[in-house]
């Protein structure tokens, strides 16, 4: 008996990449576009925060930026946290989290699984979020602990890169001509802002359209608490700085996004978080007003199973005042009652802060942003 000639195996990182599009079955009619769903949680992480966050350490590394036994800061509670934590334990750094009270007992015991360690900020900012100063103290223990390394997500420009290179050029492969528009969530502006570069140099014809949640201020507006979970900011990132990619923008309610990614699950079988379900409420709401024969497609950003006892749970939902209801025909109406928060992004939604990353001490504000190798 021969056996097999050796082959070299691809490591962690080689794993990232390369997720499924699949279409759905039961949630639009035969005269309405197909939609299409790209399932990021087949990273080996479990979310489309593996890309930027192998894209940056990967970076670091080529620079010198990070060197073996170093330490990775992040300021997240969320994917991109968990993301770091894996890479980080299969590459022998250290990683700390600079985290909020928001951090939900799932999210913790993950970064804990990978062996990260968690710093809980419970000093809101100036909106009444964490970001800032939570932001400002991943940068104070840069400073003070030798060899660290921040990857820096809400101001770092390889996080739209990672997303220009990889899922855009994947997705539109994917989808193929058929392809009308785009669906994307915005917090750090990473995948929106790269996706949509991406499919206005490739495809201008396809609509890139982004969805923020009420209460965030990425686009503006007026700020207020919400439940929605990796999805929004207090202002417009740089990752995003360029809105006139950016055809339509809609703003959805915890409502919508709990309720839809709930008949995800029930009505096509796909487990996915909740960010995933304000992206597919929009996105609906474009296919349903798409002939037959054209195709919008939706990032599902991660896997549901972190949101089992939120999202999942209906005691949760109901103590938070959300519906339990989850049926197609429930959420095909309040898609098709949904209106653009802005048909013309670039004039009237621009939240930028020129001098937030000088004044929260940003490392990548510190660097010329010809180091990024964004477009290359």
């Amino acid at each position: 008996m021969r056996l097999a000639r050796s082959t070299t195996l691809p490591e962690l990182f080689d794993a990232v990449g390369d997720t499924p599009v699949v279409r759905l079955r039961n949630l639009t009619a035969a005269h309405e576009a197909e939609l299409v769903v790209k399932l990021e949680g087949a990273n080996p992480g479990g979310s489309l925060k593996d890309r930027p966050a192998s894209h940056i350490i990967r970076h670091a590394e080529r620079t010198g930026a990070l060197r073996p036994g170093g330490t990775i800061i992040e300021s997240s509670s969320g994917n991109f946290g968990i993301a770091l934590a894996m890479f980080g334990a299969s590459r022998g750094y250290r990683v700390i989290a600079v985290v909020d009270p928001k951090l939900t007992a799932t999210n913790r015991a993950l970064l804990r699984a990978f062996g990260a360690e968690i710093i809980v900020v419970d000093e809101q900012d100036d909106s009444g979020s964490y970001h800032k100063t939570r932001i400002f103290l991943a940068n104070q223990l840069h400073r003070q602990i030798a060899g660290s390394f921040r990857p820096d997500q809400c101001f770092n420009p390889l996080n739209s890169e990672a997303h220009l290179r990889s899922t855009a050029a994947e997705l539109l492969d994917q989808a193929g001509p058929e392809l009308a528009a785009v669906v994307c969530t915005v917090s750090t502006g990473g995948h929106l802002g790269g996706i949509a570069r991406s499919v206005k140099q490739r495809a201008p014809h396809v609509r890139v359209i982004g969805v923020d949640v009420d209460g965030s201020t990425v686009f503006g507006g007026r700020p207020h608490a919400y439940l929605t979970p990796g999805v929004g900011l207090s202002w417009t990132p740089v990752n995003l700085d360029d809105l006139s990619l950016v055809d339509e923008v809609y703003k959805v309610t915890d409502e919508d996004a709990y309720r839809a990614c709930r008949t995800l699950a029930r009505t096509e079988g796909i487990l996915a978080g909740v960010s995933t379900g304000a992206a597919l409420t929009v996105a609906l709401a474009a296919a349903m007003r798409t002939p037959a024969g054209r195709r919008v497609a939706v990032l599902a950003s991660d896997r549901g199973e972190r949101y089992l006892n939120t999202a999942f749970d209906d005691e949760w939902l109901r103590a938070n005042t959300l519906t339990t209801e989850c049926t197609a025909a429930g959420l095909r109406a309040r898609a098709g009652r949904l209106t653009p928060y802005s048909t013309d992004p670039a004039a009237d939604c621009g939240n930028y802060l020129p001098q937030l990353a000088e004044q929260l001490d940003s490392p990548t504000a510190r660097q010329p942003r010809a180091n990024a190798e964004v477009g290359r």
